[in-house]
């Protein structure tokens, strides 16, 4: 930062010298000298706001001012032996290893990500048009019903299909989740889930779930990311609709991710990307030229949106 103001001042100099005769004196303003470092390790500076974000993200927010001395000393101690061990890294050559180059990539676009949607979005808080909108919208996509279900989870289909055949055969459905269900939580309960929403689920269970009559097993076994599941469906019910009060903040967030969305939509239809993506060519070919692009889904993979207080 040093080397870049220098040479601004000595530019702007060389300009106002070449404007005037030689002879006229001019009389440049002085430049804001730098603030000093917090602290030097190896010869490099530590600045007072890097002190200060890592106070932040430590404490959960609090400045060091509100901190006890004792408490700010080893804070400052454990960020001269971060960078330390951030030095020893590259001397050992670490930052050429193309998996933390990787990483380090990353957390510098999720960075830049995260600042370019906080500015952007700074002067767009949703109205309250725009938030009841988007209450409708999800009231609409979300069925006011709540299941009651006990299921039994496992690590392989075979498995799963097994216990199919023995609840078929006349099995006890709780004594097997108990036994072989890999969901402690539920097992202890005999696989009991209790109650919930359908969006509470991943979807290949939820789905599931919604096709089962009450007391009815799953013909075969379902798959999410957790495993293989045999569900079996104990009641349904209807559910009271939230108030739009109780959900404006959770509305505030889907409206924002939505424009930050689009945002990232318009960024990406205009940029140059070789070979195209399969994705961003269906998107040109279904979105007239004067519509607006489309918002994320849930099922779409989006930047998220930052949050702003």
């Amino acid at each position: 930062m040093k080397v870049i103001r220098f040479l601004v001042v000595g530019a702007a100099l060389a300009l106002a010298a070449c404007g005037k005769p030689a002879a006229e004196k001019t009389t440049a303003a002085p430049a804001t000298p730098a603030k000093p470092p917090l602290i030097t390790v190896n010869g490099k500076p530590i600045s007072n706001e890097l002190y200060e974000d890592y106070v932040k993200a430590v404490t959960q927010g609090k400045g060091s001012s509100e901190l006890p001395p004792d408490v700010q000393e080893q804070i400052k101690e454990n960020l001269v032996r971060i960078e330390l061990l951030a030095q020893q890294a590259e001397k050992d050559g670490l930052t050429q290893d193309p998996e933390i180059a990787s990483r380090l990539e990353l957390s510098r676009l999720n960075l830049l990500q995260q600042a370019v949607g906080q500015k952007y979005l700074k002067e767009r808080t949703p109205t309250d048009a725009e938030l009841r909108a988007e209450f409708d919208t999800q009231m609409a996509s979300s069925p006011l019903v709540e299941y009651h279900a006990r299921h039994i989870l496992v690590s392989s289909q075979d498995v799963a299909q097994k216990v199919i055949d023995q609840l078929k055969n006349g099995g006890d459905f709780a004594s097997l989740a108990k036994r072989l269900s890999s969901d402690k939580g539920s097992a202890a309960k005999g696989g009991d889930l209790d109650w919930f929403p359908p969006n509470a689920m991943v979807k290949p269970f939820s789905d599931a779930v919604a096709l089962l009559k009450n007391g009815e097993v799953t013909k075969t076994p379902v798959q999410t990311e957790y495993g293989w599941h045999v569900i079996q469906l104990l009641g349904t019910r209807d559910r009271a609709p939230p108030s739009f009060e109780a959900v404006q903040e959770q509305l505030k967030q889907i409206v924002m991710s939505k424009k930050f969305r689009a945002y990232s939509d318009e960024l990406l239809k205009a940029a140059k990307v070789e070979p195209p993506l399969p994705s961003a060519a269906a998107a040109a070919a279904t979105t007239p030229a004067t519509g607006t692009p489309p918002a994320a889904t849930p099922a779409s993979p989006a930047p998220e949106a930052p949050k702003t207080n």
